[in-house]
């Protein structure tokens, strides 16, 4: 046990394009399936990504958690599938053909970079909170915000949703070559009616074919988790298993 706990402490430079450094290796509790062990080794690129090499991290399974990278390592479970959609081969459903009609109708949205204020840190905070997303460290201030949703190692920016004039949604897209990745959104709790994640991902979409760019990272997928199912009615989309990506046409794998 002490030469395992002295290896997670180890410095490491991995190579690569750039190289990257292994900041943080330390088992954790799975933010998503309670009384199992994660490991998410968080790794920091020694300069921001070129669009390229976000692309080929995104198709390697990496997320982005600000300046750092991760990719799930768990011991004994592979719960966590990375998933993302070929725009050019996406069938929006009668529900979503509603949810962007009806958001088009409602909303408005502007683009810009990741920003921080007193808005957003309550948005986000009231959004955790109402919809039962897990607080266990507490409301985030206005330094974890920076440090999550503003600082960043490649192109990111907002999608900001504005019902009337006010703020009411934001979702922090990555921007590749080829690709765009959904790296957090968050929204309004009370205007569920609205369906403004779904919204956010359908207009990432409309982005992407905008961009000819091929593919949307909608980041991890866990198949028991209530929370994630909306991921998975995108069809098709593909998943990433065993170090493969395979297409998924409908509820059977």
């Amino acid at each position: 046990m002490g030469d395992d706990r002295a290896a997670a402490n180890v410095v490491r430079v991995l190579p690569g394009h750039p190289p990257e450094l292994v900041v943080h290796d330390h088992p954790s509790n799975c933010p998503y399936l309670p009384q199992r062990p994660a490991r998410m080794p968080l790794r920091l690129p020694a300069r921001s990504l070129r669009a390229i090499e976000l692309d080929q991290r995104l198709a390697a399974g990496d997320r982005r958690q600000g300046v750092v990278l991760y990719r799930t390592e768990c011991p004994g479970c592979t719960a966590c599938v990375p998933l993302r959609i070929d725009v050019s081969q996406f069938v929006p459903s009668r529900s979503h053909r509603r949810i962007l009609r009806r958001g088009d109708q409602l909303l408005a949205i502007e683009t810009g970079p990741p920003t921080l204020d007193d808005r957003r840190v309550t948005l986000y905070n009231r959004h955790k909170r109402l919809r039962g997303l897990g607080d266990e460290n507490g409301p985030i201030t206005h330094d974890g915000y920076l440090a999550f949703l503003v600082e960043t190692c490649c192109d990111s920016f907002e999608m900001r949703f504005f019902r009337e004039t006010e703020l009411v949604g934001v979702a922090v897209v990555d921007r590749g070559s080829t690709s765009l990745s959904a790296m957090y959104c968050y929204y309004e709790p009370e205007l569920g009616h609205l369906s403004i994640g779904t919204y956010a991902i359908l207009k990432q979409m409309e982005f992407c074919r905008q961009q000819c760019m091929r593919f949307l990272y909608l980041g991890l997928y866990v198949e028991s988790s209530a929370k994630m199912a909306y991921k998975a009615r995108f069809f098709p989309h593909q998943q990433r298993r065993d170090g493969r990506w395979t297409q998924v046409l409908n509820n059977e794998k």
